[in-house]
Order: structure tokens, then C-alpha cells, then sequence
């Protein structure tokens, strides 16, 4: 059964930091591509970063540049989103999924509809 189960979220004052882990099952994670996602009340879902399958290639949203670092650790089947410097409109529900692509070079995509299974969400709150 393919599961991803984000965690880690929570509420944060502004200017601090989270978080957010990823545990992947089911699946072979080493031909996937990792993408995270987040969606604001109100708002679409939007890419934030995403790991290209062996971890040598990364991408962010402009929003989030300088200030998130997404890593994975295959061995562990974790995938990460260290958020530092939140603001309050990082406040959303932050998603993981998964794309299988495994590529040479390596490349990874933040594009909704490409991606294969999605976890169901982590709350994050930053607010004072």
C-alpha cells in the first residue's frame, strides 16, 4: 500500500523555524521524484520545492527561495523540508508527492498534475 505521511507541522511565530518530514512506504522511493506542496485557505495548491530522485537536483518557488531546504535520505525513506524565516503567509497545509522520474540528468518538477500519490497534508500555522 503506497503511503506519504507529512510531519512536523504546527504553529510558529514569525521569524522561526520547522520542520517538516516525510515518510514514504509502499513503494520503490528511489525512482521518484519529490515534490512539496502547499495549499492556503482559499488559495490553489502550489509548488514549493521538489528533489529530483537521488537527491542531485532541487527546485524552489521564488516565495521560498533562500528560506526553505528540502533534502531526502532514501535509505530511510524520509524526505525533508527545513523552513526557516516563516512569515505568515507560509501559513498553509503542506503536502508531499511523489512523481515517479528518475532521470539523467536529474530533474524534478513542481507541477500539481504530474505527480503520482500525494500524503495528506500537514498544518502550518505562523502567527504570533
Amino acid at each position: 500500500q503506497v503511503q506519504l505521511v507529512e510531519s512536523g507541522g504546527g504553529l510558529v511565530q514569525p521569524g522561526g523555524s520547522l520542520i517538516l518530514s516525510c515518510a514514504a512506504s509502499g513503494f520503490t522511493l528511489d525512482d521518484y521524484a519529490i515534490g512539496w506542496f502547499r495549499q492556503a485557505p482559499g488559495k490553489e495548491r502550489e509548488g514549493v520545492s521538489c528533489i529530483s530522485s537521488r537527491g542531485r537536483s532541487t527546485a524552489y518557488a521564488d516565495s521560498v527561495k533562500g528560506r526553505f531546504t528540502i533534502s531526502r535520505d532514501n535509505a530511510k525513506k524520509m524526505v525533508y523540508l527545513q523552513m526557516n524565516s516563516l512569515k505568515p503567509e507560509d501559513t498553509a497545509v503542506y503536502y508531499c508527492a511523489a512523481e515517479r522520474l528518475s532521470t539523467i540528468p536529474p530533474m524534478c518538477n513542481m507541477i500539481r498534475d504530474w505527480m503520482d500519490y500525494w500524503g495528506k497534508g500537514a498544518l502550518v500555522t505562523v502567527s504570533s
